[in-house]
């Protein structure tokens, strides 16, 4: 059956959501715009739509193989992804393995340094707010997610962690820190959003060279050959 575009249900800072004949799946579009800050900072990154688009579908592929279950259903076109319609619950997971940007900041402590455990981190998803740092018992009050949802939450994202840490190590990247999104999807909790230089810092092996959207929050320059780079890196065009 050919997946045709129905009419526009959300448009967020980076995607734009669209029904299908299908009520359980939607077209995410990958946009070019680009934010920082709670969008306090804006512009456009150059075919970001299409570098996300493609590395987020490569890495959902992966992730699912791994045993992680997404939301994922398949790449329609350089910029749109055929989904599973979510309900998201409105939390953010950033999984972190190297000091950097927020912890940094928040705990007055340089970037760069490992940790072993990675830190795993609750934010209260909702801009006005700056994303809030929150924890098991903020969400139980407020109940956002049940005690078992959010063990399911913690076991993926330490799943999706291991899993894209030796996937990148091997192109020679490290994985500094990530954020996930996940949702309900007839009972079960599954990976939703993007996984991409967006939502993910990378840094180059023995070099540190950011490639990810730092690039752009910092005034860095060559915004747009850090996405094509890990772009190459994740179909395997480099070494």
């Amino acid at each position: 059956m050919v997946t045709t575009r129905g009419e526009q249900l959300y448009e967020g800072k980076a995607k734009i959501l669209y029904a299908t004949e299908n009520p359980d799946q939607v077209i995410q579009y990958f946009k070019d715009d680009a934010t920082a800050f709670n969008a306090q900072k804006r512009g456009t990154i150059v075919d970001k739509g299409v570098c996300n688009n493609r590395i987020a579908s490569r890495l959902f592929e992966l992730l699912e193989r791994e045993g992680v279950p997404t939301h994922f259903v398949k790449q329609l076109s350089d910029r749109e992804m055929l989904v599973k319609r979510l309900e998201i619950i409105p939390l953010e997971v950033t999984m972190r393995n190297i000091t950097a940007g927020g912890m940094s900041r928040m705990l007055g402590i340089e970037e760069g340094l490992p940790l072993n455990p990675p830190v795993f981190e609750w934010h209260y998803k909702s801009d006005p707010l700056a994303d809030p740092l929150i924890n098991d018992d903020h969400i139980l009050a407020l109940k956002l997610a049940t005690p078992q949802e959010l063990e399911t939450i913690r076991r993926l994202s330490a799943q999706v962690n291991d899993a894209l840490k030796r996937y990148f190590a091997a192109r020679g990247i490290d994985l500094v820190d990530f954020k996930l999104e996940f949702g309900r999807h007839k009972g079960a909790i599954l990976l939703g959003d993007e996984i991409s230089p967006d939502t993910c810092r990378f840094w180059e092996q023995g070099t540190k060279r950011k490639l990810d959207k730092d690039r752009f929050r910092r005034d860095l320059g060559d915004v747009e050959a850090a996405y094509q780079e890990i772009l190459k890196r994740v179909l395997g065009e480099t070494a």
